[in-house]
Formats: structure tokens, sequence, C-alpha cells
């Protein structure tokens, strides 16, 4: 009788030790310390709650009981103080919980058949395999998968789905109608459910690193374009100093002839003439070399398309990190030239750009006409698959840059405009 003891220690043992395998992988909306608090809060009595009915009703009933008295409330409580939504946060739900479900299974069968059914070998297993679960999560699970967390947007259903499956299917194989060890006729197809499992996720695992190789290459990729789209503005400006060095030489040596000829009246109307050609092919946008080549290159493009590109650039000669604010301006007018070559037929065809300091914080604004189909609400991210060319992977490099910066960034559509703000700290 004393040996009961045992089970209902390990019983504790798994609850406590399933909470912290999915703290590992979980991300909350709330702080740590407040997250810790609430789950104290709220799982501890859960907790005692199903002890107390194993007490009662005995581990058998209970255990079909226990997707109803845990599962489900816990699920409820950790969604509801969640960073995750849908297929995101209910695979990580399932994974952790399916995990700890397969060690608890495996060591009951194996207390029952070699351990008698004395709980010795039950408790021994689940003290042992545990901590290895979470050692093995830690040291080679939880950074890449927090990264596939962040970084991911699709495919998280379809993982999900299957993860849930699995889950139901050990839970309703394992006690319905009666426990599996009271079934021996089921045991087979039970023990072969069990072996999937590890090769089901691996299989997942495997899928879920492909996806993070490919998001890792799409932001190698994006900062290669990054820089060749700096190297080509370069480029484009020494051409056009080059251009204007030759034809100034021209300039003078027109002027000179004129001059040497004593034909100063036709000097000074040929003069007239060139300083408003001039003033316009030199014109500054701001006072930071490194923004005015981005704008200075990008308005070239624009005058390409035929569509004016709207400046109120109210940023000085103040220390500012150019190499962010560089990749948050080129990516911004790039998905703005990208968008605006796709609408060249709609009405009222505009880009503008504002940018001003308020309360030590550096504010930009791009606007531009986008695809009418387009829908973005505030806070969130357009697909990045190229089904809306130049609202993907470059909106998550200039994100990326803003927080870098203490800031952020947010974009969304309006009245048929794409809208990308950004603030970062003031230099």
């Amino acid at each position: 009788m004393h040996l009961i003891i045992l089970r209902d220690l390990s019983i504790v043992w798994c609850l406590l030790h399933i909470l912290i395998l999915f703290m590992m992988l979980y991300r909350s909306r709330y702080s740590a310390k407040k997250t810790r608090f609430l789950t104290i809060v709220v799982m501890a009595p859960l907790v005692i709650v199903n002890m107390a009915g194993v007490a009662i009703l005995g581990p058998e009933r209970m255990g079909r009981l226990f997707l109803l008295t845990c599962t489900l409330p816990s699920a409820l409580f950790y969604y509801y103080i969640s960073a995750d939504r849908r297929g995101r946060f209910l695979f990580t739900f399932c994974l952790s919980d399916t995990m700890a479900y397969w060690i608890i299974i495996v060591t009951n069968l194996l207390d029952y058949y070699i351990g008698g059914g004395r709980y010795v070998l039950m408790f021994a297993g689940r003290l042992v395999l545990f901590p290895l679960l979470e050692w093995w999560a830690y040291r080679v699970l939880r950074r890449p998968y927090m990264e596939l967390q962040k970084s991911v947007d699709k495919g998280w259903n379809v993982f999900a789905g299957m993860s849930v499956l699995y889950y139901l299917l050990l839970a309703v194989t394992a006690n319905f109608p009666t426990i599996v060890t009271s079934r021996p006729e089921a045991m087979p197809g039970f023990l072969m459910i069990l072996i999937l499992m590890p090769l089901n996720y691996a299989t997942i695992f495997t899928a879920m690193y492909r996806q993070l190789l490919l998001y890792r290459r799409q932001k190698i990729e994006s900062v290669i374009q990054e820089v060749r789209q700096q190297m080509e503005v370069q480029l484009a400006n020494q051409k056009h100093i080059h251009r204007l060095k030759h034809d100034m030489r021209a300039h003078i040596i027109t002027l000179s002839g004129l001059l040497s000829s004593g034909q100063v009246e036709e000097a000074e109307n040929y003069l007239q003439k060139l300083l408003p050609s001039h003033e316009v092919s030199g014109e500054h946008y701001c006072e930071n070399p490194y923004l005015d080549a981005v704008l200075s290159h990008y308005v070239m493009k624009f005058e390409e398309l035929g569509i004016p590109l709207r400046l109120d650039i109210q940023v000085g000669d103040e220390i500012l990190p150019y190499m962010e604010l560089c990749q948050i301006f080129s990516n911004g007018l790039e998905n703005a030239y990208e968008a605006c070559k796709r609408t060249l037929r709609q009405p009222q065809q505009e880009v503008s750009i504002k940018t001003c300091y308020n309360k030590g914080w550096l504010l930009m604004r791009i606007k531009n006409r986008c695809d009418e189909g387009l829908h973005v609400e505030k806070g969130h991210l357009p697909d990045t698959q190229k089904k809306e060319p130049g609202h993907g992977l470059g909106l998550r490099t200039i994100q990326e840059a803003a927080q870098r910066l203490g800031g952020d960034m947010f974009c969304y559509t309006e009245k048929g405009y794409f809208i990308l703000d950004v603030m970062v700290r003031g230099g």
C-alpha cells in the first residue's frame, strides 16, 4: 500500500515537468515574471484538483478524464497569455504534451510488464526520462524552435493538426474502451503507434528545420540585395558626378571662348540657361550624404516611371546610424517602386516620404499606391511569398533594422495606399 505514494509522486513529477517542458518552447505575451506568477496561480489549483481525482477515482478512471480536467483547461489558459495564435500555439502545446504523455505511457507499460505493477520502475523511469527530455529540448530544440516561431508564418496549421491527432490517438487507444494493458490483443498496434511517434516528430522537425534554413537563406539574399542596391546607388552617383564634370568642362570651354572674344552678353545668356539645369541635376534632398545618395537614386527611378516622389525630409546634419537608415529607406522605397510599377494604370499615382524628429524619436513614413486587393492590418506583415512582390522579406529587414535601433516598424493599407511607418531613437 505504501508504494502507492510512488505513483502519486510520479504523477506530480510528470505534471511539473510537462509545465517546464512547455515553458521552454512557449512564447508568452507577458514578462517572464508575470508569466510565472499566472502559471502558479492557475496551474497549481489545477494540479491539486487532478491529484485529488487520482486519489478518489483511481488512475485508470482519471486517465479517461484527464483530457477534460487538465489538458483543455491548461490549453485555454496558455492560449490566453500566448504571444502566438492558431497553429503555432497549438503545435507547441501538443508537442510538449505528447512527448510527456509518451514517457508516461512507456513507463506505465514497463512497470506493468517488468516491474510487477509496484510503481517502483515507473517512478524511477520518470525520475530520469523527464530531465533527459528537458536537457535535450534545451540544448538541441529550444533555440532553433524559438527562431522558427518568430520567423516562419506558414505551415503551422498542418503540423498542429498532425500533433493534435497523434495526441488524441495516444489518449484514446491507451484508455478506451478500457486501459490498454487489459486488452492484450490491442497491444501490438499500440506499440507500433508508440514507435511511430518519434518518427512522426522527426519528420516534422526535419520539415521545420528546412523552413528555418530557407528563412536564413532569404535573409542572406536580402542582405546581398541591399548591398547590391547601395552599390548601384553609389555607381549611379559616380556616373552622375562624372557626367557633371564632363558637361561642366564643355560649358567652361564655351564660356571662356565667348568671353575671350568679347561676347559678354552671349556668355551671360548662356550662363542663365546653364544655371537652372545645373541646380536641378545637383539637387540635394537632405544634409546627410548617405541618405541623400539613396534618395537621389530613387528620385531618378520614380522619374523614369513618371511618378512624383514627394519629399519632406526634416533631417539635418545630426549623427545618424546611416547603415540601418539606408537599409530602411532602400527597402521601403524599393517596395514602393515595385508596387508603383504594378499599379501604373491606377489614378493618383504618387509616392511620399516624410521624416521628422519628435521627442527624441526619428519618425519616417513612406506612402504609395498599392494593389486594390492588398489588405494589411496594422501590426501584421504581408506574406513573404511573392504573391505580393516588394512587400515581403524587405519589410522584415526594415523591422529588424528598426528594432536594432531601439524602435519598431508598422505597415498597413488605407484607402488604396500602402503606408510604412518606422520609428527609431534619434541620434
